[in-house]
């Protein structure tokens, strides 16, 4: 059975205890930023958009949100078939969520499993789940016959630059049982006493290196890797993109991998250590920005108790008004259309009657000379 070499060093203890910090934060915070379903579409596009980037894909980030919107634009047709293929892995993986949440059976369940009552039951990693992700990633980009199917050639892949081979994955034959090792590995009980954050990373890596399908195992390797974090209420994706961070600093992420790459012939023997570190870093950072971003909507830890212990979830145009308001004191209606040119009035008076009615903030004065502030705590 597959059991992955890695040792915990300082490094990676301290980004551990960095994110967790943060993610105590992030919980206990009374405004946070809009989960995806409610209203931060902007958290979608930039998993979607760095997340098909960092493979090739030349849309801007404008385009990219364009489309996600429904809207037509002119590109590629490839490339705007990748956008849409990806967004639909983030609402796949949010439905396979939800499911889980709701104590529903997921693919290749036929019941909900018997499990320790004292806990919540353990989720099941499937090859079924890999295959739909592939399937949706690559929906006509490759042949029908090779969607959701594991690949029954050699691949190797080389340094664009240089012409050489960068990576030699194992041979077709064995990618069915090297899946299931690293399957049963993820459903193993013992596994789930090791932290999610390096669970999420073993995962995303092995994928990788096992090269499962012919096209699209990048892009499948880190949507999959998020299931462990998602398990684990590390549910990064509602708050920021971790491929955000893997695409500003694409040279680190490939030179992990490909020197982790090059520990080993054989994929289960290679020391993970450099490349856990490399990701929980990378975690740690962008939890530390959403930590920052609450902090900086949440100073006063009075407002929580106000609020009736709630948390209250804010979009990205409630943030921008309650940042003013932090900064300036308050705020009038001209101040707001200034804030927020694009956005017509009604939809400002929406934003600021929610704040109003979750207590956010009050509105004070006349109604031509309405001024908006923070609640009193």
């Amino acid at each position: 059975m597959f059991s992955p070499i890695f040792s915990i060093n300082n490094n990676i203890l301290r980004n551990i205890a960095t994110l967790e910090g943060a993610k105590a934060i992030i919980d206990e915070a009374p405004l946070i930023p809009a989960y995806e379903k409610q209203f931060q579409q902007d958290a979608i596009v930039r998993t979607v958009h760095y997340g098909t980037r960092i493979e090739g894909n030349d849309l801007t980030f404008q385009e990219v949100a364009k489309l996600i919107e429904g809207q037509d634009i002119t590109g590629a047709q490839r490339s705007i078939q990748e956008v849409i293929n990806y967004r639909n892995v983030v609402t796949y993986l949010e439905e396979i969520w939800s499911m889980y949440q709701k104590n529903l059976p997921l693919p290749e369940e036929k019941t909900v499993p018997n499990f320790d009552s004292h806990g919540p039951r353990p989720f099941f990693y499937s090859a079924t789940l890999v295959k739909k992700i592939h399937d949706l990633t690559t929906t006509k980009i490759i042949p029908d016959s090779e969607l959701g199917k594991y690949r029954h050639q050699q691949v190797v892949l080389k340094n664009t630059r240089t012409g050489e081979i960068a990576h030699r994955p194992p041979p077709a034959i064995e990618v069915p049982y090297l899946m299931t090792d690293l399957l049963d590995w993820l459903n193993d009980p013992q596994t789930r006493d090791i932290h999610p954050s390096i669970r999420s990373a073993i995962t995303q890596y092995i994928l990788v290196a096992i090269h499962p399908f012919i096209e699209g195992n990048g892009r499948v390797s880190r949507a999959f890797a998020m299931i462990p974090l998602y398990v684990e209420s590390y549910d990064i994706r509602r708050l920021f993109s971790l491929e955000e961070y893997f695409d500003r600093n694409a040279e680190d992420y490939y030179n992990t991998i490909q020197s982790t790459h090059q520990l080993s012939s054989d994929i289960f023997h290679r020391d993970l250590t450099k490349w856990i570190d490399f990701f929980t870093q990378a975690l740690s950072i962008e939890l530390t920005r959403v930590k920052e971003k609450v902090q900086s909507l949440s100073r006063d830890i009075k407002f929580k108790q106000k609020l009736g212990g709630k948390q209250v979830h804010l979009s990205e145009r409630q943030i921008k008004l309650v940042e003013y308001m932090q900064k300036f004191g308050g705020l009038r209606m001209p101040d707001a259309k200034s804030l927020l040119p694009m956005i017509s009035d009604d939809t400002i008076w929406r934003d600021l009657k929610k704040l109003i009615d979750d207590k956010v903030c009050e509105k004070r004065g006349s109604t031509k000379g309405a001024y908006y502030c923070l609640a009193n705590v």
